[in-house]
């Protein structure tokens, strides 16, 4: 029972990470600059907003972006940015996929412990990648930007990220260390048999 509840806490943890991740990949609120000094754009109201897709003019009544799109000139923080989001987020689509298929309660025809051992622990490692590559990207974005300009604050972008990462890194440690050994998945592995044509169907412990 231990071990079914902390397959499914490490579950539910890398599902939500994965989600923080792909709001900080798909949304551009990363960090808030300024061209003068904080006080003087604090005064005027009048603030950047820079993130892997646009850079932003943030002022009273106004919110105008300026996408990205030249990836020849861009800066290799930007890209590298990018493409650590993306893998992230990429990488969770056949992570969550393992994991859900390798739940106790989730039955594909013939499936021994064993099998649901791998899968469940191959999903665990790939959450790990996705929380260190979304770790990296989140770091090293807003350190580059700072040699570039003044930083004010962050966004809430940069905040999804972090938080992402951690849910997703402490899911897949709880996965791969944790929720993974074998005895679990036989514990909780039932199957279906009948006894004779008369015989009603009943479920049967794997371990009887």
């Amino acid at each position: 029972m231990g071990g079914t509840c902390l397959q499914f806490f490490g579950f539910i943890s890398s599902v939500i990470g994965w989600i923080g991740v792909l709001v900080a990949t798909t949304t551009n609120d990363w960090v808030l600059t300024c061209d003068y000094s904080i006080n003087t754009c604090r005064k005027l109201d009048e603030l950047g907003s820079r993130g892997l897709w646009a850079d932003c003019v943030i002022s009273v009544g106004l919110y105008h972006c300026k996408p990205l799109a030249d990836i020849l000139t861009l800066p290799a923080h930007i890209q590298a940015a990018r493409a650590l989001m993306i893998t992230s987020s990429f990488l969770g689509l056949p992570a969550v996929f393992l994991l859900l298929s390798a739940m106790p309660f989730i039955r594909m025809g013939h499936d021994p412990g064993a099998e649901k051992h791998k899968r469940f622990r191959l999903g665990g490692i790939l959450i790990v990648i996705l929380a260190l590559c979304t770790i990296i990207a989140t770091i090293w974005f807003p350190v580059s930007t700072h040699r570039e300009t003044t930083i004010v604050t962050f966004g809430y972008s940069m905040y999804a990220g972090w938080i992402g990462a951690a849910f997703c890194l402490f899911g897949g440690s709880v996965i791969v260390c944790c929720a993974g050994e074998f005895h679990a998945f036989m514990e909780n592995r039932f199957y279906y048999s009948s006894q004779g044509s008369g015989s009603p169907t009943h479920a049967k412990s794997a371990n009887v």
